[in-house]
């Protein structure tokens, strides 16, 4: 009696967590929903595209004020470009001959 109690309860919990697994349908947007959501994404672009902007500014006076200080002390710092101050990816490694 109690083997198939327990089986009964096994397959209910099954099948419940069948449903739960089941994969809903992608929800229909209207074309004003779509106008709302490309609205949106432009002002997060255009707010990314000005932050990115200020972050510029701001390293740049960082790094004038670090190159006056350095000048004070008598140390001569040459700025350098960005893709130049990066490490450049090493060299992929030969292939072992067998």
């Amino acid at each position: 009696m109690k083997s198939k109690k327990a089986f009964l309860i096994a397959m209910l919990c099954l099948l419940a967590a069948g449903g739960v697994y089941a994969k809903l349908p992608a929800p229909q947007m209207t074309d004003e929903q779509k106008a709302k959501a490309e609205e949106a994404k432009a002002k997060t672009a255009e707010a990314a595209k000005k932050d990115a902007a200020d972050l510029a500014k701001t390293q740049d006076r960082v790094a004038d004020r670090y190159i006056k200080a350095q000048k004070a002390k008598g140390i001569n710092v040459k700025p350098t470009p960005i893709a130049a101050a990066a490490p450049a990816a090493p060299a992929a490694a030969p292939a072992k001959k067998k």
